[in-house]
């Protein structure tokens, strides 16, 4: 029988960070995917599944309506697959039992708490940052619109389309940041406490405004990491996924007393 995760004590004091708590948190990472490879690939695999879909949709089909499904689902998926890494650390971090029906329904309960909601505001980021992505490229393009881009990527390489992909760049990363500022430890706070999400997302900003450097350190890493996991065919991400899953529920750890 599963039994109720959530903890009902009060919001934990923010907590100062250095390079030695990453670095311990990606041992941890790393050690839990070891202690549990089967189920860490398993999870992982949603995202692997999902790259190839994308890029399959793009190259082979050319069918935009199934990117646009597949992009956003990963932002619905996103947090309770997450979940997933957590309550194995969680699980480990107890020394409890990992068994996969517990596991998957401690995940599949979430849809009864507060994940739902931070999947939620995922989703209306991804969708704003598409709207937002079309406008800059009408902006900044409109004119090259008869340029079938997919074939030929020298209108990128103009005056125009330079300052374009440099301002959408700057407008993606702030984007980015906020959304990584928002629910860096929220998901796993989430997890572990009976809080609401904006408590959640309160105490994820905290985090990072206590702690810039550390966080924006943290935030570069998973960034190439993901880059890099990309950048093999999505295969990487087999490794990635894990390991920074596993990590980020021992970086909430150390940092929310």
């Amino acid at each position: 029988m599963v039994e109720d995760v959530a903890d009902s004590r009060p919001m934990p004091e923010i907590l100062q960070l250095d390079m030695s708590d990453l670095r311990s948190v990606l041992r941890s990472g790393w050690s839990d995917f070891l202690a549990a490879p089967l189920l860490g690939l398993f999870f992982a695999a949603v995202y692997v599944v999902g790259g190839w879909l994308i890029y399959w949709a793009m190259t082979t089909k050319g069918q935009i309506w199934w990117t646009i499904v597949a992009g956003a689902g990963f932002p619905i998926l996103g947090p309770f697959i997450a979940c997933g890494f957590y309550e194995v650390s969680r699980r480990i971090e107890k020394g409890q039992p990992l068994d996969w029906g517990e596991v998957l329904g401690v995940i599949f309960r979430q849809k009864d708490r507060q994940i739902p909601t931070m999947a939620a505001i995922i989703v209306v980021f991804f969708l704003f940052w598409n709207f937002l992505a079309h406008m800059i490229f009408a902006l900044f393009l409109g004119k090259a619109t008869l340029t079938n881009i997919s074939t030929s990527l020298d209108v990128f390489l103009t005056a125009q389309g330079l300052t374009m992909l440099a301002f959408g760049t700057v407008v993606g990363a702030i984007f980015a940041a906020v959304l990584f500022a928002l629910t860096v430890v929220s998901l796993p706070l989430l997890l572990d406490r009976d809080v609401d999400f904006i408590t959640a997302m309160i105490a994820s900003w905290s985090l990072v405004a206590a702690n810039p450097a550390i966080m924006f350190v943290w935030a570069a890493l998973i960034a190439v990491s993901l880059f890099a996991g990309m950048a093999t065919g999505f295969l990487g991400l087999f490794l990635v996924l894990p390991v920074f899953g596993h990590a980020s529920w021992h970086l909430y750890r150390r940092s929310l007393e």
